[in-house]
């Protein structure tokens, strides 16, 4: 049996206002509340709610054979405590149904597994917390941001407790080898990978609705086709992706709700042994088959798959290095205001949008961004650095 392994990432980052340098000292409201307030309502009409309704449908029509995993940041949780409580709720419909797996992540959707371990634990602890709160489940499963993953990261994972990761089956990493089994990380102990089968995906995520594309217009027919022509000793297809491509990033007159509503069933029907699971589902039942050896840090981000989309120039690495400067004045101030905001700075979005790259990858990140420009970008998160530094006390 290979498994079809959906897995939905949700994020929303606190994005920075303007805060021109004679702002420091003066004001200390860094974060946009109304264009978080904005974007946090427009796709939860966009994407969220009528998303979640679709798989609703989908578990409830196939008697919960339909199955599927999510990711959701602490920052979008707390967007949508404030400003959505409905696609909270909905969420807690598809928990309730028993088919549904929730990843373990950063509360912070943030780099600090490369830079700071122990705050790589409080924030894993504080999504685990959440969860809890919100959901009533106990993850077992983990992905990273933006599936970032070397063996140190794989390390971290296991130290706290996870079955297993979640990670990019990039080229570079396989070299010709097949995404679709599971792999023991060396250097951490054969710590379970489940990696992502990056062109199924991103037939999905990117080519959906490119007219350009050989197979344009794609159904759901095709897709299954595409599953059922591949070899039968795979243990599962890992279809991982950003949950704002269901009606933000491809509108709802591509016919994306369509597709994802006809492919449950379409698979189950299928005359090949395929079904529906989620990560720890997988993990559980299959063996790890073959060691994995990590030279470098990976992640699902442009083209290089690296951590070129982070920290990838000097304005990137500069802002990186001194948001994390702050740590530990940060938790030990004993101010909640002053560590929430310190924390909300640690999202990776905020360096993310300092990019320079050109090309297809950089319309991706000025797509993204809230700000004119990488320079512009630079200059607003570390004139909040600097004000927040000197709160903290830190020269």
């Amino acid at each position: 049996m290979t498994s079809i392994v959906f897995y939905f990432q949700v994020h929303q980052p606190f994005r920075v206002k303007a805060y021109p340098h004679d702002a420091i000292g003066q004001r200390h409201d860094y974060f946009d509340d109304w264009l978080n307030e904005d974007v946090a309502k427009r796709v939860a009409q966009l994407c969220y709610l009528p998303m979640n309704e679709t798989l609703l449908r989908a578990i409830e029509e196939t008697n919960g054979a339909f199955r599927c995993s999510f990711s959701i940041s602490g920052t979008a949780l707390r967007q949508f405590e404030l400003w959505a409580p409905e696609v909270i709720d909905s969420f807690r419909r598809l928990a309730a149904t028993g088919a549904v797996e929730f990843l373990c992540e950063t509360s912070r959707h943030s780099l600090a597994a490369l830079a700071d371990p122990l705050e790589f634990r409080l924030q894993v602890e504080e999504q685990r917390a959440l969860l809890k709160r919100l959901f009533g489940v106990t993850p077992t499963s983990f992905r990273n941001t933006e599936l970032i993953t070397d063996e140190s990261v794989a390390a971290q994972v296991k130290e706290l407790g996870f079955e297993v990761l979640l990670a990019e089956g990039a080229d570079q990493l396989l070299h010709g080898r097949t995404s679709n089994i599971l792999y023991g990380m060396e250097g951490a102990g054969g710590f379970p990978l489940m990696l992502r089968d990056y062109p199924l995906s991103d037939d999905i995520a990117f080519r959906f609705s490119n007219p350009h594309w050989e197979q344009y217009p794609l159904y759901a027919e095709t897709f299954v086709e595409w599953l059922e022509t591949m070899p039968a000793n795979k243990q599962f297809i890992g279809l991982y992706m950003d949950y704002e491509t269901f009606g933000e990033h491809q509108p709802r007159s591509t016919g994306i709700f369509e597709f994802m509503a006809a492919l449950p069933g379409m698979v189950l029907a299928s005359n090949r042994p395929l079904d529906f699971a989620t990560p720890r589902e997988v993990v559980r039942r299959e063996k790890v088959l073959e060691p994995l050896t990590y030279p470098r840090p990976i992640s699902w981000a442009d083209e290089e798959r690296d951590l070129s989309a982070w920290l990838g120039n000097h304005m990137q690495r500069s802002a990186h290095e001194a948001i994390y400067a702050l740590a530990d004045a940060a938790r030990s101030c004993g101010d909640p205001e002053l560590l929430e905001a310190w924390r909300d700075l640690t999202t990776s979005d905020h360096v993310y949008y300092l990019s320079t790259k050109c090309a297809s990858d950089g319309d991706v990140h000025q797509y993204f961004s809230p700000y004119d420009s990488p320079h512009d970008a630079f200059l607003t998160v570390m004139n909040v650095v600097e004000d927040l530094g000197r709160r903290l006390g830190v020269k």
